[in-house]
């Protein structure tokens, strides 16, 4: 059986569909075998019955040209079963091993970005060490441990005190500011808007320097 060489070519990138078209064409030819068995079951000869009577004539009691075309075709069938099957396995190695090379890649990819991320984030100066429930702050997402890298016009390059930060707070009261801040290893970001509440102050949160 001669397949084409969109399967068999081991240059070519091996699909889902592709192993799905060999299992069909492997059933086709199960079906086929059935059907050439069931004309031998029906001649009542088998695969290895014997074709000729006692005295060694030509049988006239079954179709001999129907039963020499079944055996052949089920050994040629046969052939090419295990063929495919062969396909199969090579086929389905190949997707599996293609899809192993591919996960390694991102779990590659993701822990370099990762450290990436950690040697281009600048340091934190300021850290969260206290949000107030139902505050600007809290409906923003910071959290107490949160780093701040950014808070606003103030970063890492700037910062000198927490006056720096009051100044931007006072001066931005009902504007969403950028706040960038360092969380279990990764990158934040958030909009908080410096508002009245029923609480203290404009964010409801405390921030306390680090000092570096």
């Amino acid at each position: 059986m001669k397949m084409t060489g969109e399967n068999s070519s081991g240059n070519s990138e091996i699909t889902m569909d592709d192993v799905k078209n060999l299992i069909k064409k492997k059933d086709d030819i199960e079906e086929q075998i059935k059907a050439y068995y069931d004309v031998l079951e029906d001649q009542g000869v088998g695969v290895e019955g014997p074709l000729v009577d006692a005295e060694g004539y030509p049988r006239a009691d079954v179709n001999l040209y129907q039963i020499r075309t079944a055996r052949h075709n089920i050994s040629c069938l046969q052939n090419d079963h295990k063929a495919i099957m062969a396909e199969i396995e090579e086929a389905l190695h190949k997707l599996h091993a293609r899809e192993k090379a591919k996960r390694e890649r991102d779990e590659a990819e993701a822990q370099v970005e990762a450290m990436e991320q950690q040697v281009t984030l600048p340091p934190p100066f300021a850290r969260v060490d206290a949000v107030t429930q139902g505050s600007p702050a809290c409906r923003a997402g910071l959290s107490v441990g949160d780093e701040v890298t950014e808070f606003g016009s103030v970063n890492t390059q700037n910062f000198q005190n927490l006056q720096n930060i009051a100044a931007v707070v006072q001066h931005s009261e009902g504007k969403p500011l950028r706040v960038t801040v360092f969380r279990e290893g990764q990158k934040v970001q958030m909009s908080l808007t410096p508002q009245r509440w029923s609480g203290r102050g404009l964010l409801g949160c405390n921030i306390v320097p680090i000092n570096r």
